[in-house]
């Protein structure tokens, strides 16, 4: 029997039953039960779910980031050859990361970091582009475009593939063969496009983000020459 628990125990316990059971199965009931502790013990440290999940997020970000950024940045002397390189870095890292955990995406979708975790990394990042000649409202929307797309993408990806155990295995209900039977004949391209956007989605979030950092270049240079 645990005989004292703290938030740090708690995060961890549920960090790894969200491996187990997914968000939905994740309950503080649930997490109280594996503690051996009764469930009124675990609102001492969260009132309730949301702030559990908002802990959960921020414990995420801390071990990317320690893993992946202790000086700076990723590049052998901490810092990044270009913003666009940094874009595409940051966005495949954090990519990887969040599907280390079952519905990692959903985990930290919406959620409130709960310390300042985030910020250095932040400001390294928008003082890259500030350095390339960009302003900060267009470095700030170039992060949260390209955040949200990474997001965004690994929510789709964990519905398709949700277990990070076996990510090779797909949830039966987004066959393609059947996906295709049921569009080929009446929507012909819409079906043959499943192959290209859902058999390598490795592939297709590295071409999305090629689109957002051409994105990025282009609405800069139009700023520049108006």
């Amino acid at each position: 029997m645990v005989s004292r628990i703290d938030r740090n125990v708690v995060v961890e316990t549920a960090l790894r039953l969200l491996n187990e059971s997914g968000l939905d199965g994740l309950t503080l009931r649930r997490i109280a039960k594996e503690l051996d502790v009764q469930a009124p013990a675990l609102y001492w440290h969260f009132k309730n779910k949301q702030e559990l999940l908002d802990e959960m997020a921020t414990e995420i970000f801390r071990r990317l980031f320690r893993a992946t950024m202790p000086e700076g940045g990723p590049g052998a002397d901490g810092r990044w050859p270009s913003w666009r390189e940094m874009v595409f870095q940051t966005c495949v890292v954090l990519r990887r990361e969040l599907l280390r955990y079952r519905d990692g995406g959903k985990v930290v979708s919406g959620t409130r970091m709960t310390d300042d975790t985030f910020a250095a990394p932040l400001e390294l990042f928008l003082s890259h582009f500030l350095a390339a000649g960009y302003t900060l409202p267009e470095a700030s929307r170039a992060w949260w475009t390209a955040y949200n797309y990474t997001v965004g993408l690994v929510i789709e990806e964990q519905s398709v593939h949700p277990d990070p155990e076996h990510p090779e295995v797909r949830d039966p209900s987004y066959d393609q063969d059947d996906r295709e039977r049921r569009l080929g004949r009446t929507y012909p391209l819409a079906a043959q496009a499943g192959r290209t956007l859902f058999d390598d989605v490795e592939e297709a979030f590295e071409a999305g983000l090629q689109i957002i950092v051409a994105g990025i270049e282009a609405n800069h240079l139009k700023r520049l020459a108006s």
